[in-house]
């Protein structure tokens, strides 16, 4: 489990400010990572020229996924949270596809921080204050009729509300614990199969023909595999965060 450790870099390991430890991690480190590379992935897609480039309509692509994603779940009132989810989207999907770079081929051991729950329950509690301040916001105190829907029979009011009401306070968790699990399950899979190619192959021919050849051919389709969750879990982190912006905006 050695790819998750959290280590200081740079010999920042006694850095502390009041008394908190501030040392400058890989975590960190990859997060800086993936907010440059989106920058510069803005930064030149941004040119509005009159017949885009690739860059361009790639940038454009993306904007408009996130603008498509909150018009059909919010609809006109989700136009002021396009930025975020457009954010929230590339962060992710960055963060999950540099952690699979073969950085180890040169030595290097890649990191991915979306398999930490610390990292994914921020981003979910980011979210979740999102929502909560623009219910309230917007409605006020009737934002607590999200928790009781309208026709529901007077007896069942109060058990209905603190069932709403419990289902929607775990809402944070499960964001953040759906992506962390998906991430690091798939680490876990191939650091395992990594461990038969080399066990297998030290073991003699025998055992490298027959173990260490499939699971490394097994290795390669879960690292296909692994891209392909790596923006499905971005995806459906986004599309979730507009489902609940939703559910802050027109109380459904």
């Amino acid at each position: 489990m050695h790819q998750f450790a959290i280590e200081p870099l740079f010999g920042t390991d006694h850095l502390a400010i009041g008394g908190f430890n501030i040392a400058f991690t890989n975590s960190a480190l990859y997060m800086v990572a993936a907010a440059v590379v989106l920058w510069i992935f803005m930064i030149g897609g941004m040119k509005r020229e009159l017949v885009p480039g690739r860059w361009q309509a790639a940038v454009e692509s993306m904007t408009g996924f996130a603008r498509n994603l909150l018009m059909s779940n919010v609809g006109e009132g989700g136009k002021p949270f396009i930025p975020y989810v457009f954010s929230l989207f590339m962060f992710i999907l960055l963060a999950n596809l540099l952690g699979l770079l073969p950085l180890g081929l040169f030595g290097l051991h890649p990191f991915t921080f979306t398999s930490h729950f610390t990292a994914t329950g921020i981003l979910a509690i980011l979210s979740f204050s999102i929502v909560l301040i623009v219910g309230f916001w917007k409605h006020g105190f009737h934002f607590f009729s999200l928790f009781v829907p309208s026709g529901t029979p007077a007896l069942m009011v109060v058990p209905l509300f603190f069932i709403e009401l419990i289902s929607f306070m775990v809402r944070p968790f499960s964001l953040g614990l759906r992506l962390f699990v998906a991430m690091t399950a798939g680490h876990v899979l191939l650091k395992v199969l990594a461990g038969f190619v080399i066990n297998s192959s030290n073991a003699g021919v025998g055992l490298g023909v027959t173990v260490g050849l499939s699971s490394f051919v097994l290795m390669i389709g879960i690292s296909a595999l692994e891209m392909l969750v790596a923006v499905i879990q971005a995806y459906v982190f986004a599309l979730l965060t507009s489902v609940y912006i939703n559910d802050a905006v027109n109380l459904h």
